[in-house]
């Protein structure tokens, strides 16, 4: 009887390939299958951070995703999952990219749901985007006895506002098509100033800006906003 092959759930980080760590690129090397997510229509970013570090020959799964709002689109992980699952069963171990951080807003804890309880799996964790977005801006977040409030773009602003209301320091991601409204909330309750807008962190197009000089009507996806820790005077 074949030996099921292992799964490995592999953060590659933000964007720059020299924040991947040592594991990921080890693992890329040995195994035999590799599988990401990308938009329909569009390159997967995850592959393009993991480019160079994929031995040419490997069986690749690209996963097609629609980006539209709402929950994840059930049919597309069973189908990519199905898809995995039958190199697991032949003995070849697969290798799925995230970006950043797998169980951090990762699109492979959907796929972990499905076949982490059928086969054998290994989680690579990486350099997630609200660190890189902090380096980039070069604002430290929260130190000593503070907390850190972690926020998608896509909630209501009733929802956001009481979140923040005794958030000591916040990341708000997904910012996005949100970018003006969440800043009009922001500015509404006393918070925009010290806030910094990161946009794709540690890529070679990265832009960081004080909120308050963004003139910007939206942002891409790989967008966020941080509120450092506000002072206790």
């Amino acid at each position: 009887m074949t030996q099921p092959g292992h799964l490995y759930g592999i953060g590659v980080g933000p964007g720059d390939p020299e924040l991947m760590t040592l594991k990921a690129v080890r693992l890329l090397d040995r195994v035999a299958v590799v599988a990401y997510l990308g938009p329909e229509g569009g390159d997967s970013s995850a592959r393009a951070i993991a480019a160079e570090f994929i031995p040419a020959g490997r069986t690749e799964i690209a996963i097609a995703m629609p980006m539209r709002p709402g929950r994840e689109p059930v049919e597309i992980y069973d189908k990519a999952a199905g898809e995995i699952a039958a190199h697991l069963e032949d003995g070849r171990d697969v290798a799925v990219l995230c970006e950043g951080d797998p169980f951090f807003y990762g699109s492979f804890m959907y796929l972990h749901d499905r076949l982490g309880g059928r086969f054998p799996c290994t989680i690579v964790p990486g350099i997630a985007s609200i660190t890189a977005c902090a380096a980039a801006a070069a604002v430290p977040l929260v130190r000593r006895d503070a907390t850190l409030t972690v926020l998608p773009a896509t909630l209501d602003d009733p929802s956001l506002e009481a979140r923040l209301a005794n958030a000591d320091a916040a990341a708000i991601m997904k910012v996005g098509r949100h970018l003006a409204r969440i800043r009009a909330l922001l500015e509404r309750l006393g918070r925009i100033e010290g806030a910094f807008y990161v946009e794709r962190a540690t890529r070679p197009d990265q832009r960081v800006r004080p909120l308050a000089q963004l003139a910007a009507p939206d942002a891409p996806y790989f967008s966020m906003i941080l509120l450092p820790e506000r002072s206790k005077s």
